[in-house]
């Protein structure tokens, strides 16, 4: 059943545009915590932010909701979603909020949700969400003296620092290396450039001035040009970049070459498995993942799991089987081993370690393998279900025998638009240029009949 307000990572829309108004963040605070009232003792609810001006809108709307059901609302203020994580765990919290639409442009904005173990929620009971939202609430909200008090909480960024250097291992220092980081005017501008200094680093930060309006803007993990530049002009020996809620990490060498999650995830990897941490024998991904980070995991005698796009699906193949790494391309990075979620500054300081004790510069470092050619297309639908039309069914068939074991062929309906996503990879880009062709011309002539 097609749901209506939550989609692959939460609730995510245009401030100010259903459904990211005040009025569902109101009544989203009063179902979630209708679920999540377990019990006599006195619930709590954490509630964090990154720096889009539309946080303070729904942060207040969340509040309301939330003490208006009875749950004490313990805000947070801006501080990345795997603090909010962990936060949610360490006070003992019944639900966990971050306000924050990740990498997406400051007019967006979401509400992500963690249960009290700190792992986001499960389709189930993000069902029982949607079903109360469509409901009258008015019979869930508490008695007057039952109403939940709401209080700034104090001293979490040093929670979240402390938790974040105790990650590196004792015998690893920072010292003596030049780091350059982004932190996308988002919600890791306080916190990542202080944990690295703290650690010993020569720390050079950019994107560390959020207005609530240039989260993201030109800057961060989905804009990497600006450190990379900053590389360069610093003589910086690593970059670091972020995402608006830092859930996301890229790294940039020290020639200005970007580095993407595929890389780090094989980095992180090899050092774990030489130091025999590693769990599961091998690491977890989605089938975006490029067939050179699958082919040098063979190599290394070490598998990759492929999961449907989205870190929530990553998550649970890990916990269900027993694996300790797991992400995606775009730098969505889980340990699990320190966090229930992506945490972009944990996945550098292990990326930083492999670099301290090499000795060995970046660029060497994190070179792990030489991505297979990769070609990603998109065709808009309207209507109908063109995967489903033999003439579709007939050509992908074709092209997949065409591949065969030279490649990876992958078509599937995007989770948030319209469209259907038709990507291929291969030894010889000319072929996976031309299968990703004849597929787009194929599914679009179906499209345009219906």
């Amino acid at each position: 059943m097609k749901r209506r307000y939550f989609g692959t990572d939460g609730i995510r829309g245009q401030a100010n545009i259903f459904p990211m108004t005040p009025d569902l963040a109101m009544r989203v605070g009063i179902a979630v915590g209708t679920i999540f009232r377990r019990g006599a003792h006195r619930h709590r609810v954490v509630i964090g932010k990154d720096t889009r001006l539309s946080g303070y809108m729904l942060e207040n709307a969340l509040v309301a909701g939330f003490t208006a059901a009875g749950v004490d609302a313990f805000v947070l203020g801006p501080i990345p979603t795997p603090a909010v994580a962990m936060l949610t765990r360490s006070l003992r919290a019944d639900i966990g909020v971050m306000i924050s639409a990740s990498h997406n442009p400051f007019e967006d904005n979401g509400i992500k949700l963690f249960g009290p173990d700190g792992y986001k929620l499960s389709d189930d009971i993000e069902s029982q969400i949607e079903e109360l939202l469509d409901q009258d609430l008015s019979m869930q909200l508490a008695r007057s003296n039952e109403i939940g008090r709401a209080k700034r909480i104090d001293g979490v960024h040093d929670r979240y620092i402390e938790h974040a250097k105790r990650t590196l291992p004792r015998d690893v220092t920072l010292k003596g290396l030049r780091i350059a980081i982004d932190c996308a005017n988002g919600a890791a501008y306080k916190v990542a450039p202080a944990a690295l200094w703290e650690l010993g680093a020569d720390v050079v930060s950019i994107g560390t001035e959020p207005n609530g309006t240039n989260i993201n803007l030109d800057c961060g993990s989905t804009s990497p040009a600006a450190l990379s530049k900053k590389v360069h002009e610093v003589r910086a020996d690593i970059g670091i970049a972020l995402d608006g809620d830092a859930d996301r990490v890229l790294i940039v060498d020290e020639k200005g070459t970007i580095i993407d999650g595929d890389q780090l995830m094989a980095v992180i990897a090899d050092s774990w498995a030489a130091e025999g941490t590693l769990r599961g024998g091998g690491i977890v991904a989605t089938v975006m993942s490029n067939l050179g980070l699958e082919r040098y995991l063979q190599s290394r005698k070490l598998s990759l799991q492929r999961t449907k796009v989205g870190d929530r699906y990553v998550v649970e193949h890990m916990r269900e089987n027993g694996f300790n790494i797991g992400g995606e391309q775009s730098g969505h990075i889980v340990l699990s081993d320190f966090g229930t979620t992506g945490d972009g500054l944990v996945a550098a300081l292990q990326v930083l370690s492999s670099v301290k004790r090499l000795g060995k510069p970046v660029s060497e470092v994190c070179h792990k393998f030489t991505p297979v050619p990769q070609v990603l297309k998109n065709v808009r639908i309207s209507a109908g279900k063109p995967l489903e039309d033999n003439a579709v069914r007939q050509a992908i068939a074709d092209a997949e025998a065409a591949l065969s074991k030279n490649g990876r062929l992958l078509i599937r309906p995007s989770g948030t638009e319209p469209l259907i996503r038709v990507m291929a990879e291969g030894d010889d880009r000319g072929q996976v240029e031309r299968i990703v062709d004849e597929l787009v011309s194929v599914i679009g002539s179906v499209r345009h009949a219906a």
